[in-house]
């Protein structure tokens, strides 16, 4: 999956950017108060996408 693809759903599902960091960015869901950290590489694994949907309680991508 793009990478872009995941942050916009990340977006979409109320989730937003914390802060940015060297390798990673820091994305939190403020409802529930969970950060998780997205990689910054072009593509990102399926399997580490729906972890990180998951590791912020929305709903996993499809």
């Amino acid at each position: 999956m793009k990478r872009i693809a995941l942050l916009k759903y990340l977006g979409q599902n109320g989730c937003y950017l914390k802060r940015e960091g060297n390798s990673h960015s820091l994305w939190c869901n403020p409802l529930t108060g969970h950060a998780e950290a997205v990689p910054r590489h072009i593509e990102i694994p399926n399997k580490l996408a729906r972890k990180i949907c998951k590791a912020l309680s929305i709903k996993e991508i499809g």
